[in-house]
């Protein structure tokens, strides 16, 4: 059986036309809106001449037969309208982040080739010089969001234009190779666009195949076990434009279930989170990482709400720490801690879950296409075997990365006949089989021989009370070649010295893992998405160092 995205979102809509979908602070949309509003799109799509102009058996892995929608929106229904409406229209929607500036935007939209734009008006000022420098796209649709900003030249009102657009089913012809494109954060490069087959990125991270679950099968399968999503609320925290938050989302969706969203989509707002759970009886939320989850428990210290419907807190795209997950618990007592590990070059790959009282695990449970390669990239590792390697999974994976053949030979090696994905992450066999993740190799730091990966540092930083926020990069030395740095936001009227910081982090690091030096700041950049931004972490403390850092 072959599946679609557009086909999946039809097939749970005709069964569960009432059900809330979607809801948000200014609307509520039943299954049966979201599906004709998506299909409203679609024909807006297609009657400006934007579709599927080459099929996947013409193409090389790292092409795109199909037109691009950029999708520049926070949070909200139109969001997940839009990614559906596309796929209706046998077009590719691809995230773009809000946080970028000009120049980024444009090598952005280059690189995609963006030939329809859907983005809220707040954008605009930032997205027209962009668009000044290239082909104007076919599609441009601007999203009310009370800025009062006016239409840029040439675009539609969002709201007027789907309702005068036809809600009729297309006669569809798509295909499971059709893609589904998520461009990477770039937290160590540029972005690429990763390109999946819709079928493929199903049962690698929407929902197709659940830990512990066989895979769906047939529509009819989707269709039966709609009417069981009623108790699914999920309310993902992180930015739809980051794989993390849609994932869990779509997850969702695909279940039967709905889709709640916080008031304020512009920044993370503990107080509107919390109190949205409680009002919408939230049963899952979705977050990335400490980042998320700091100011979340400190909210929770300051004001009490009734979470008794949350059962599972999950998080993805970034490390939770330990302290951070039994610090949780003691709050939420009654919940779960599901921590997902995944990448958009792999989709999801294992999981751990904690509940209070329980031992909190280092290390993931893989799925059964999840394993370990050797350094050289020629054979599996067993779980005997000790030996740092590269996480890798085959089965359902992505193509390649748009326009890029090189980049996506390196990451899609074939290994014993098999097709695998290798987008760069660590990791290492635990006693009991499971993995311990270590981070990506291109944040790992080279010291005087031995390689330091900078998340197991911060996550034992972290152990600090006095600690709010870390990143760890590395920094030129003398004697090192290159020296483990810690920048570090300290609690609002805490303090503490490099020695203390240094020898919490010793209780469960070597001591060649211990930083040499470290910069405190009132604020640890991040991404949107929760993810460290690696490249302001290095320029931070090279600025703060004087270039190149003293031996030691």
């Amino acid at each position: 059986m072959a599946f679609t995205l557009a086909e999946i979102n039809e097939a749970i809509a005709d069964v569960v036309p009432e059900r809330e979908a979607i809801v948000t602070s200014r609307r509520r949309l039943t299954w049966r809106e979201f599906q004709l509003r998506s299909r409203r799109l679609a024909h807006l799509l297609r009657s400006a001449g934007l579709g599927c102009r080459r099929e996947r058996e013409a193409l090389a892995p790292w092409e795109s037969g199909q037109d691009h929608v950029a999708l520049y929106l926070y949070n909200g229904h139109e969001y997940l309208e839009s990614m559906v409406g596309a796929f209706k229209a046998r077009t590719a929607p691809f995230n773009v982040n809000y946080r970028y500036v000009e120049d980024e935007l444009l090598y952005l939209f280059r690189d995609a080739q963006a030939r329809a734009v859907i983005y809220h008006a707040a954008f605009a000022p930032r997205l027209a010089p962009v668009l000044a420098q290239g082909p104007a796209p076919a599609l441009l649709l601007q999203v009310d969001d009370g800025s009062g900003e006016p239409l840029l030249p040439g675009a539609l009102d969002y709201e007027r234009a789907l309702a005068g657009a036809s809600d009729a089913l297309l006669p569809f012809t798509g295909r499971e190779d059709d893609l589904y494109v998520v461009y990477t954060g770039g937290t160590t490069g540029m972005p690429k666009g990763v390109l999946w087959r819709q079928e493929d990125i199903f049962f690698g991270a929407l929902g197709g195949k659940m830990p512990g679950t066989d895979p769906v099968t047939s529509l009819d399968e989707i269709r039966q076990r709609a009417p069981g999503g009623s108790m699914l609320r999920i309310l993902p925290a992180a930015p739809f434009m980051h794989g993390a938050g849609h994932w869990s989302a779509f997850i969702t969706l695909h279940a039967g279930g709905t889709v709640v969203v916080q008031e304020n989509t512009q920044r993370l707002d503990p107080d509107d989170i919390w109190s949205t759970v409680e009002r919408e009886r939230v049963t899952t939320m979705g977050i990335v990482g400490d980042a998320f989850a700091r100011p979340l428990l400190d909210q929770l210290h300051r004001r009490s709400y009734d979470l008794s419907s949350l059962m599972v807190l999950g998080s993805g795209g970034a490390v939770l720490s330990p302290a951070m997950k039994t610090a949780l618990l003691e709050k939420l007592p009654g919940a779960m801690i599901v921590d997902g590990f995944g990448a958009s070059e792999t989709g999801v790959q294992g999981s751990t879950a904690t509940m209070a009282g329980g031992e909190v695990a280092k290390s993931f449970r893989m799925d059964e296409n999840s394993l370990l390669l050797d350094e050289a990239l020629t054979r599996r590792l067993e779980p005997e075997e000790k030996e740092i390697g590269w996480l890798a999974r085959r089965g359902h994976v992505p193509l390649g990365y748009l326009g890029d053949e090189a980049k996506t030979r390196r990451t899609y090696p074939v290994i014993g006949g098999v097709r695998h994905s290798v987008p760069g992450d660590r990791g290492q066999y635990a006693d009991d089989g499971t993995i311990v993740v270590f981070g990506r190799d291109s944040a790992c730091i080279n010291s005087g021989g031995e390689k330091v990966f900078a998340e197991e540092v911060e996550t034992a930083l972290r152990n600090h009370p006095a600690v709010y926020d870390v990143v760890v990069t590395g920094t030129p030395s003398e004697r090192w070649g290159e020296q483990v740095t810690a920048v570090v936001a300290l609690r609002p009227g805490m303090v503490a010295s490099e020695e203390e910081l240094r020898a919490t982090a010793a209780r469960t690091l070597a001591r060649y893992k211990l930083p040499r030096a470290v910069i405190v700041v009132d604020e640890v950049l991040r991404a949107p998405s929760g993810k460290p931004d690696y490249r302001w972490a290095r320029a931070t403390a090279m600025a703060r160092l004087g270039g190149a850092a003293p031996a030691s």
